[in-house]
């Protein structure tokens, strides 16, 4: 979640004394669904699936939200979606009902807490309690998730005087550091100091008083570092973990969900302490419609690539909500909403849908229910990167334990265009069997390559069986001696290269010549370059005298990732020049390049 902005509005007095007896007990009492083993969710051996209520509340659609913003969130309209999830797609792996930001909040946006300073239904949304709703979620076989901000809500403070439950001598001044330091995404808690055992204990007490309501999920938002915010305040490393010691602790397996935009610079530390993580900016657009391409399905397919490799049971970046299935209210063309859900699953990104379920237009369940695809998601296949350059038309690719290969082809430009995977960029050649995974359809033998026609942000999703032979290259290193290396260009150590050595400082006309690339015949041949970057950089390719061609190479990461994407590069038989110029721009770093011993064919 990116928005509401969290204001500091007056806090609300003490419940009233029985309520606090009755939450006090609720809390203490072990969950009769309880496991022994305890723990952070199991489930997170494969991606989740599920319908969060963010992006309903969030959208600005005609008659989502009549009592103001974000006044979709009531417990009416979250056991609407639940009936509906469990109708339409349980049977197709969906089972988690996510309850977003704002149900300890009322329509304007003021909160309720119990005498512990833990959030507390707002009775008008929820007037039976979030207990109650947990209850109505599991009785249809579902799965209940809940929200909560990190760190100490700042109305929640109550001038430093408020108990801790089942601390004695704990307030919320002993949890929180004593300059009132704020923290997560918003700025709108104080941060709590875990050098404290207070602090510990007021995390251990809101996840007993989740697992005691019986909640399977929580979304812990506002997340750092990440979430745009950077330095010691907005470290929440040691707040992700403490909360799973804390439900581990409770006996519950409850799957914890960390939030938004994190830095990747960290992803040990979020395999380590979650079972996921968002990975970017809220998917919703704000506006009238759930989301729209622009703002911004679009921007997953930058911010994906250096991700991938941390992907994996146990933990799974998440790209957020999958709004596909509502046509209009979801903003999208018919081809934006297929290469939506297309990236999502190559990327083995939960899926959960934002989208009115009580409302999904035919399409948009054909897109939902789509088992072939599901499967790509759900099953022991890895999650896909691009094999080519991050360019208008892309192809993304995953070798599958069997052998076969996963591969989406996508064109991301503004008009229709012709986007071809070739198998040499797999690593083999000759024929294939090729499977259409959205129409269920086999399309017989292919040959050195597929190549699909498609609408803008159109995209195609294939299965493809290799019946050839493996690719016969050769290898050129990038720090060899035969080189040409001009501007800042130079040698750099590097431990995951495959010399231990690459070329880097291609920044402001630096720039990289490989000599003597020789073959045998004259053609266009798709070399395949093993790069480093932590950004997406763009790069300038020529042969020999030739024009040069530019390309984006997607994030490997980090400046430690060895990646590869092919490219063509036209070559004369004998001896060649291929030249890697960062021009006016930064340049990845270059470890190497292969060079099929045959042109295309």
């Amino acid at each position: 979640m990116r928005s509401p902005s969290y204001s500091l509005l007056p806090a609300r007095g003490l419940r009233a004394a029985v309520v606090l007896a009755l939450t006090a007990a609720l809390a203490t009492a072990v969950p009769a669904t309880a496991h022994a083993d305890g723990g952070v969710a199991a489930s997170a051996a494969k991606p989740y699936m599920g319908w969060s209520s963010w992006s309903m509340q969030s959208s600005k659609y005609p008659g989502l939200n009549p009592d103001g913003d974000y006044s979709y969130l009531t417990e009416a309209n979250v056991l609407k979606q639940a009936g509906a999830l469990a109708a339409k797609l349980k049977p197709y792996g969906y089972q988690y009902v996510d309850i977003d930001a704002g149900w300890w909040r009322d329509t304007g946006w003021k909160p309720e807490y119990d005498g512990y300073a833990r959030q507390q239904a707002d009775p008008v949304r929820f007037p039976h309690g979030m207990k109650a709703v947990a209850d109505r979620i599991h009785a249809l076989g579902l799965k209940a998730g809940i929200y909560l901000p990190v760190g100490l809500e700042k109305e929640a403070y109550g001038d430093g005087k408020v108990p801790i439950w089942q601390a004695d001598g704990c307030t919320t001044a002993d949890v929180v550091y004593g300059d009132l330091r704020t923290t997560n995404g918003w700025d709108s808690a104080y941060k709590l100091d875990l050098a404290k055992p207070c602090a510990e204990k007021y995390i251990d007490s809101q996840a007993r008083l989740l697992a005691s309501w019986g909640y399977d999920f929580l979304k812990l938002d506002g997340v750092g570092p990440g979430s745009f915010k950077s330095g010691d305040n907005y470290d929440n490393v040691a707040d992700v973990a403490a909360w799973q010691r804390a439900l581990a602790a409770t006996g519950r397996p409850v799957h914890l969900e960390i939030s938004w935009s994190l830095d990747i610079g960290h992803a040990a530390d979020w395999k380590k302490y979650s079972n996921g993580w968002r990975i970017d900016t809220d998917v919703e657009c704000y506006c009238n419609t759930l989301v729209t391409w622009e703002n911004s399905v679009d921007d997953r397919f930058d911010d994906t690539p250096g991700w991938t490799r941390h992907a994996g049971p146990g933990g799974w970046n998440d790209l957020d909500s999958l709004d596909v299935g509502n046509g209009t209210m979801d903003g999208l063309t018919k081809a934006e909403r297929q290469t939506y859900a297309t990236l999502w699953a190559i990327a083995k990104s939960p899926l959960y849908t934002g989208d009115d379920l009580t409302g999904l237009d035919d399409y948009g369940v054909r897109l939902l229910t789509n088992r072939e695809v599901i499967a790509v998601d759900q099953g022991d296949t890895p999650p896909a990167r691009p094999v080519t350059p991050s360019d208008p038309q892309q192809v993304w690719a995953a070798k599958n334990p069997d052998g076969t290969y996963t591969v989406a082809l996508f064109n991301l430009a503004d008009r229709p265009a012709a986007v071809t995977a070739d198998f040499s960029a797999l690593g083999f050649s000759g024929k294939a069997a090729v499977r259409d995974l959205w129409n269920h359809e086999d399309l017989g033998a292919y040959r050195n390559r597929i190549t699909e026609a498609l609408p803008a942000h159109g995209s195609r999703l294939f299965t493809v069986t290799p019946h050839g032979s493996a690719l016969r290259t050769t290898g050129y290193e990038a720090e060899s001696a035969a080189n040409t290396l001009s501007g800042n260009a130079s040698v750099a150590d590097c431990p995951a290269c495959s010399g231990k050595k690459k070329v880097g400082n291609l920044y402001l006309g630096g720039a990289l010549r490989f000599n003597d690339v020789v073959v045998d015949r004259s053609g266009t041949y798709l070399i395949k370059v093993a790069y480093v970057s932590g950004d997406p950089r763009p790069v300038n390719i020529s042969a020999d005298s030739g024009a040069a061609t530019r390309h984006r190479f997607p994030s490997t990461g980090d400046w430690g990732t060895v990646e590869t994407v092919s490219v063509p590069v036209t070559l004369k038989a004998g001896a060649n020049t291929v030249t890697f110029d960062s021009g006016t721009d930064y340049a990845p770093d270059i470890d190497r390049i292969d060079v099929p011993v045959s042109p295309r064919q």
